[in-house]
C-alpha cells in the first residue's frame, strides 16, 4: 500500500468546512430563523449524497451490462453493487421517520419562503430514474409534462442527453436477449411448459367452478382472471399476441427478454442460474424500495400539507400517490410469479444443455 506524501487530516479530507458551513436557511435571510428549517435542509442534503452514492454504484453496473459477455465473476461484483444500492434506499425509507419529528406547523413556519424550490428539481433523482430506465415515455402525463419545466436550461439539456443513453433496463433486456434460452436443439422445453401451464389453468378453472361457498358474482370474477391469465400465458410464445400486449402496457421486456428472465426463475436452483437470478432479485427489489419510497414520501406529504398545492406547484399528495403507483421500471419481473410452476412439474435439465449454459456465463468461446 503506497504510503501518503503528505499527512491526511480527518476534517481536510471530509471538506467539513464545506459540508458543515452548507446549510444557509432561507427564514434567517427574512429575520426570523425557523428552528426546523435546519433540520429540512439536512435532512434532504444527506438524500442527495446518498443519491450520488447510488448513482457511482449504478455506473459500474452499467458499465458491466454495456459489454457483449458479461462473465459470472462480473456478475458477482453487480449482485455486491445492486445489494449496496438496497441497503442505502433502506436507508433513505427510514430517514423519512427524521422528517416527520418536524410538524405541520413548525413546517409552515419556513414553507412559503421555499417557493418555487420543489424535489422536482432534484437532478441527480432524476439521474436516477433515468439510469435504471424511467424515461420519459413511461411516466404519467402530469410527470411526463412537468419533468424538464421546472428545471433550468443548463439541468434540462443535461437530462434530455441522459435520455439518449441505455439505461439499465434496456441494458439488461439486451443482456437477457443474447442468453440462448430459445435453442435447445432436441429439448423442447416450452412445449413441455405450455402444457404444464395449461394443465394447471385448467385445474384453477375447475377448483373455482366447484367452490359453493362463493357469491356467482365472485366466482365470474376468479373466473375471467383465470382467462387473462390464460390470454398471458399464450402470449409467452406467440410473438404478434405478445407484442399487441406489450403496446396495451402488459409487458415492458421483448418477448425473448421475458422468456429468459422465466427459464431463469424456473430453474433458480441451478448452481448455472444462481447469480443471474440474484441480479433479477436485486433489480425487483430496488423497484419496490423506490416504490416505498415514493408512498411514504406521499404520506410525508400529505401529513405535512393535507391537500394544499406542493412548493413546486404540483397538486402534492396526489401527485405523489399517482407516480408511486404509475412509475415503476420492472414491473415484468414482479408480475413473474404468474408464471411459475411447482417445482415437481419441471423438466430435469440434460447436462448438454446444461453444459450449454455453463459456456454462456463463463464466457467461453464454446457456448
Amino acid at each position: 500500500m503506497q504510503k501518503n506524501t503528505t499527512p491526511c487530516y480527518y476534517g481536510d479530507y471530509l471538506q467539513l468546512d464545506k459540508i458543515l458551513t452548507a446549510q444557509a436557511t432561507e427564514s434567517a435571510k427574512y429575520g426570523s430563523e425557523a428552528h426546523d428549517e435546519t433540520l429540512f435542509i439536512i435532512v434532504h442534503q444527506v438524500y442527495e449524497l446518498w443519491f450520488k452514492q447510488v448513482l457511482h454504484e449504478l455506473k459500474a453496473v452499467l458499465s458491466v451490462f454495456a459489454a457483449d459477455v458479461v462473465k459470472d465473476e462480473q456478475l458477482t461484483g453487480v449482485v455486491h453493487k445492486l445489494k449496496r444500492i438496497i441497503t442505502i434506499q433502506q436507508l433513505m425509507n427510514q430517514q423519512i421517520g427524521v422528517m416527520e419529528t418536524m410538524t405541520p406547523q413548525d413546517f409552515m413556519s419556513f414553507r412559503d419562503y421555499l417557493v418555487p424550490a420543489s424535489g422536482f428539481q432534484s437532478v441527480q433523482f432524476k439521474m436516477l430514474e433515468i439510469g435504471l430506465g424511467l424515461k420519459s415515455g413511461y411516466r404519467i402525463d402530469f410527470d411526463k409534462n412537468s419533468f424538464y419545466s421546472r428545471l433550468n436550461e443548463k439541468d434540462r439539456l443535461f437530462l434530455e442527453s441522459l435520455e439518449q443513453q441505455l439505461s439499465l433496463f434496456e441494458q439488461v433486456e439486451k443482456w437477457l436477449e443474447r442468453m440462448p434460452f430459445l435453442e435447445f436443439g432436441d429439448f423442447s422445453f416450452w412445449q413441455m411448459y405450455q402444457h404444464t401451464t395449461a394443465q394447471m389453468l385448467n385445474e384453477d378453472e375447475l377448483t373455482v367452478r366447484s367452490i359453493i361457498q362463493i357469491a356467482e358474482h365472485e366466482r365470474q370474477m376468479q373466473l375471467d382472471e383465470i382467462e387473462k391469465t390464460r390470454a398471458k400465458f399464450a402470449a409467452l410464445l406467440d410473438t404478434e399476441k405478445y407484442q399487441q400486449l406489450q403496446q396495451e402496457g402488459t409487458f415492458r421486456l421483448s418477448q425473448r427478454a421475458m422468456l429468459a428472465a422465466l427459464f431463469i426463475s424456473l430453474y433458480q436452483e441451478e448452481p448455472v442460474f444462481n447469480l443471474p437470478f440474484q441480479v433479477l432479485t436485486c433489480l425487483t427489489e430496488i423497484d419496490e424500495h423506490f416504490t416505498i419510497w415514493r408512498y411514504k414520501h406521499a404520506m410525508m406529504v400529505q401529513r405535512m400539507l393535507g391537500t394544499k398545492i406542493g412548493t413546486g406547484g404540483s397538486s402534492g399528495h396526489e401527485y405523489l400517490k399517482r407516480t408511486t403507483e404509475k412509475n415503476r421500471i420492472f414491473t415484468d419481473l414482479f408480475n413473474m410469479a404468474t408464471f411459475l410452476v411447482p417445482k415437481a412439474s419441471l423438466p430435469l435439465l440434460p447436462s448438454a444443455v446444461k453444459r450449454q449454459l455453463g459456456f454462456y456465463f463463463a464466457g467461453s468461446e464454446n457456448a
